[in-house]
């Protein structure tokens, strides 16, 4: 695994391994998410409790899981840079961060929305909310940190220790349902316990994850490889390009 992470380090390397994939995964992206959002939306039946407000679980629930998991995926990230040099790292910093951003984004509106028929209010200082709060602002801070800097070497270190640090928030953001009196509901999906919902709507709900995923791998990979032309375009490898 190591060797292959150590190939990807190289530029021209990424930009072509990431063009022979980008294909596949696009369109397995397009048939998850398509089909995961139209059975979920459309066909699942509603909540014995929450009705049909609970579709909105199709959007909020992979939208917050995503926007957690790519802050994980930076924080390795900034490892590799920092421990390893691999300057191919710190760029792909601030490109997820781009992606867990417009997330974390999508993870706060759909839980307002969903929050207004449920806790009668559009925004409340829960725990869970707050602290996901606090993740958004934590990636506007790396992105704002990332364009204020003349040295991008310089910049993406600072950004990485910076992303290290932030990483305490993620298991508050998991926890704070447990941790504290809260009004959002437990964990919906968990690796060691049964799902608690029907799997007339979970399927559809693992669709979608999928398709969310691979939505964020194929950004991720495009916007990489725009940034990594960019970067060397005075090299031979992008004038063959």
């Amino acid at each position: 695994m190591w060797a292959f992470i150590y190939s990807l380090g190289s530029p021209k390397l990424f930009y072509e391994w990431s063009g022979r994939h980008l294909p596949w995964v696009s369109t397995l992206m397009i048939i998850t998410l398509s089909t995961g959002l139209i059975w979920g939306l459309f066909f699942t039946p509603p909540d014995y409790q929450q009705g049909d407000a609970f579709r909105i679980i199709y959007l909020h629930v992979p939208a917050a899981f995503l926007s957690l998991s790519l802050y994980a995926v930076m924080a390795f990230l900034a490892i590799l840079l920092l421990v390893w040099q691999i300057k191919l790292a710190g760029l792909m910093i601030g490109v997820v961060a781009r992606i867990g951003a417009i997330m974390a984004v999508l993870a706060l509106v759909t839980g307002s929305i969903w929050g207004k028929p449920m806790w009668g209010a559009w925004w409340v200082w829960d725990a869970r909310l707050t602290s996901e709060l606090v993740l958004f602002l934590l990636y506007a801070a790396i992105l704002g940190s990332l364009s204020s800097f003349a040295n991008p070497n310089q910049g993406e270190k600072l950004v990485a220790i910076l992303t290290l640090v932030g990483l305490i928030d993620l298991p508050i953001i998991h926890y704070s349902v447990y941790w504290w009196n809260s009004l959002h509901q437990g964990q919906t999906l968990s690796l060691l316990a049964k799902p608690k919902i029907a799997p007339v709507m979970l399927y559809p709900l693992l669709l979608t994850l999928v398709g969310f995923s691979l939505y964020a791998l194929v950004s991720v990979l495009w916007l990489g490889r725009a940034r990594v032309l960019a970067r060397d375009r005075h090299k031979a490898w992008v004038k063959e390009v």
